[in-house]
C-alpha cells in the first residue's frame, strides 16, 4: 500500500482530534469552502460548507472511538481518498469514506461519507420497536403491511407516553387496545412500533425537547414536520409501511408535505377516537401516512368500511361514487403561500389543464385566532391538571402554548366557538359540489437549525393553510406533487385536496386519479 503522505496523515489526524473534542471551528476549517462541499450519511445528503456547518453545531459530539485502519488511495495531483474504519469504546464500529485536496498548501475534505456503528433503534422516531411489535391477522387485505403508531394510541399491555418522559412513567397499561389501532390488526397488518409525537400533540414542527428530533427522510437537515413526526419518518426510510397518526391542525398533513409521503386527515367524528389521548376533542381526527397512494387506498378501502371497523359505519354510500372533478382554489390560501411555493403551484395547475376556479374563504386568521382559543381551552381542560402536578415537565416552547391555553376564559372560548360557526358553514358549502385545492404547506420544511422565532414564523403561516379544513371538520388528502428549491436542497410540498364530508375513501381515489394525471403514471 502506498504511504499517506505525512501532511495528508496529520490533516486527517487533526480533523479526528476534532472530531473528538467536537471542536467546531476546527472542524469547519477542516471542509473546504464553497457551495460544493459534501457530507452524506444515512439520513441523506449534505451539500455546501454552509449547510455541512449548521448541521454539525446541532448535531452534538461523536461517542469516543480510535482509528483502528486507513486505506489510503490517491486519484489525482493533490487529490486522495481515505477510507477508515473507526472503533467505538462503547462497541462497534463505523466508516468513514472522505476525498480530500490540497488548497492553497492546505489538505481540506471536499466530500465525505459516514457510516455510524449500527444502531438497535433511532430513538427520536421510536419509543417501542419489534418485528413485530404486535402481531395483525395473518391474512386479510392489510396483510404484510408494517404500521407505525403514534403515541397517543391505546396498545394492550403497553402505556401511552404522549412524546414526554414524565408522562410516561406516570401512566398506567393500557388494558384495550384503540379501535383505530384494532381495525389495522384485524386487517391483517402487524404493529412495527409506538412512533414518537411532539408533547401531547401541541406542534406541527417535529421537534422533541427530550427525545431528540426525528430525520426529516426527503431534506436531510431539516424538521420533519408534526406533530406526527415519528409515524411519519418511521414511513418515510421505510421502517413502516403506514403511520396511524392524528391530526388536529395540520399534524398528519404537515408532516406528509414536508416528507413527500401522502396523508389523509378524516372527517371529524369518522374514525372512532376511542383510546386516543385528547388534545382538543372538537378537531382532533385520526389519519394516515404512506409513501404511495395505493397503500392508502388500501388502508381507507378497509378501515373506512362497515367490514373493517367494528366501529365505523359504513361510508361507502357517500364514498362510491366519484367526487367532483371540478376544484376550487382559495384564493387567500394561495396568497399565504412563499414565492417558490406559489410558482410550483400555478404551474401544477396550468400543465394539469384541471378544470379550477377562485373563490374566497375571507381572511386565514378568522379561522386561525377562535380555533386556536378553542383547541387551548380543551387542551387546557385536558391537561391542566396534569400540567400543574408536574410543573416544568415539557419543554419550553410547550410550556409556553400551555400557559396561553390556561389563560383561555369560559367567555372566551364561547365567542370563539361562535365565530366559527358560519366560517364552518362557509367551507361546507363551498365543496357541495367541488374539491378545495391548495398547497398543504405555505413552503418546504425548515431547517433544523432555524431560529425559534424563525420556526414560530413558519408555524403561524402553516396552521393559517391548515386549520380551515379543522374547523369545519372536512376531510384532507396531502399528495406529494411539487418540488421547489430552498436552502437545503429540493424539496417536497404536498398538494391538499379538500373535499365534503363523509367522502374519504372517494377522495383518496381522486388523489389518485390526480397525481396519475400529473406524474405520467396509471392509477391503481
Amino acid at each position: 500500500m502506498t504511504e499517506i503522505p505525512a501532511d495528508l496523515r496529520a490533516a486527517f489526524d487533526a480533523y479526528e482530534a476534532a472530531i473528538l473534542a467536537n471542536d467546531l471551528d476546527a472542524l469547519d476549517a477542516a471542509f473546504a469552502p464553497g457551495a460544493d462541499t459534501m457530507r452524506g450519511d444515512g439520513a441523506g445528503l449534505l451539500v455546501g460548507h454552509d449547510t455541512i456547518s449548521a448541521f454539525r453545531g446541532l448535531r452534538g459530539g461523536v461517542p469516543p472511538r480510535t482509528i483502528e485502519r486507513i486505506e489510503y488511495r490517491p486519484l489525482a495531483d493533490d487529490v486522495a481518498l481515505l477510507v477508515s474504519v473507526s472503533r467505538f469504546r462503547g462497541g462497534g464500529t463505523g466508516l468513514q469514506t472522505q476525498v480530500w485536496e490540497r488548497l492553497d498548501g492546505r489538505w481540506l475534505i471536499t466530500a465525505a461519507h459516514v457510516t455510524p456503528r449500527a444502531q438497535a433503534l433511532d430513538r427520536s422516531v421510536w419509543r417501542s420497536v419489534g418485528d413485530p411489535l404486535f402481531q395483525g391477522a395473518w391474512d386479510g387485505p392489510l396483510e404484510g403491511l408494517t404500521v407505525a403508531v403514534k403515541d397517543l394510541f391505546a396498545i394492550k399491555g403497553y402505556r401511552i407516553g404522549a412524546g414526554n418522559p414524565t408522562y410516561l412513567d406516570s401512566a398506567r397499561a393500557e388494558t384495550t387496545t384503540a379501535p383505530a389501532v384494532a381495525d389495522l390488526l384485524r386487517g391483517g397488518a402487524s404493529l412495527r412500533g409506538i412512533a414518537r409525537t411532539d408533547e401531547f400533540a401541541y406542534s406541527i414542527a417535529g421537534d422533541n425537547a427530550h427525545y431528540g428530533t426525528p430525520p426529516n427522510a426527503a431534506l436531510p437537515g431539516a424538521l420533519p414536520g408534526g406533530s406526527s413526526s415519528g409515524p411519519a419518518t418511521a414511513v418515510a426510510t421505510g421502517q413502516a409501511d403506514v403511520g396511524l397518526a392524528t391530526d388536529t391542525a395540520g399534524s398528519v398533513r404537515v408532516p406528509a408535505s414536508y416528507q413527500g409521503l401522502w396523508g389523509l386527515r378524516t372527517t371529524h367524528g369518522l374514525v372512532p377516537r376511542q383510546g386516543l389521548l385528547p388534545l382538543a376533542q372538537s378537531f382532533d381526527t385520526v389519519g394516515w401516512l404512506t409513501r404511495d397512494g395505493a397503500t392508502l387506498q388500501r388502508v381507507a378501502d378497509w378501515c373506512l368500511s362497515y367490514d373493517g371497523s367494528d366501529s365505523t359505519e359504513s361510508v361507502f354510500g357517500e364514498s362510491g361514487a366519484d367526487l367532483p372533478w371540478r376544484f376550487v382554489i382559495p384564493a387567500e390560501a394561495l396568497d399565504a403561500a412563499d414565492a417558490a411555493t406559489r410558482a410550483a403551484f400555478e404551474a401544477f395547475v396550468a400543465a394539469s389543464a384541471l378544470p379550477v376556479d377562485t373563490a374566497s374563504i375571507g381572511d386565514l386568521d378568522d379561522y386561525l385566532v377562535p380555533f386556536r382559543t378553542v383547541q387551548g381551552a380543551e387542551a387546557w381542560r385536558n391537561n391542566g391538571d396534569w400540567l400543574r402536578a408536574h410543573p416544568g415537565a415539557t419543554g419550553p416552547a410547550v410550556a409556553e402554548r400551555f400557559r396561553a391555553a390556561a389563560a383561555v376564559t369560559a367567555a372566551d372560548e364561547t365567542a370563539a366557538r361562535a365565530a366559527l360557526a358560519p366560517l364552518r358553514a362557509r367551507l361546507t358549502d363551498l365543496v357541495t359540489d367541488a374539491v378545495l385545492i391548495l398547497p398543504t404547506a405555505p413552503g418546504a420544511a425548515p431547517a433544523r437549525t432555524a431560529g425559534g422565532e424563525g420556526i414560530d414564523a413558519v408555524r403561524q403561516a402553516t396552521l393559517r393553510l391548515t386549520t380551515p379544513a379543522a374547523v369545519a371538520g372536512l376531510p384532507a388528502l396531502s399528495v406529494p406533487l411539487l418540488t421547489v428549491a430552498s436552502p437545503l436542497g429540493p424539496a417536497p410540498v404536498g398538494v391538499c385536496l379538500i373535499a365534503r364530508a363523509g367522502t374519504d375513501i372517494a377522495l383518496v381515489r381522486q388523489g389518485l386519479a390526480l397525481h396519475a394525471l400529473t406524474t405520467g403514471t396509471e392509477a391503481p
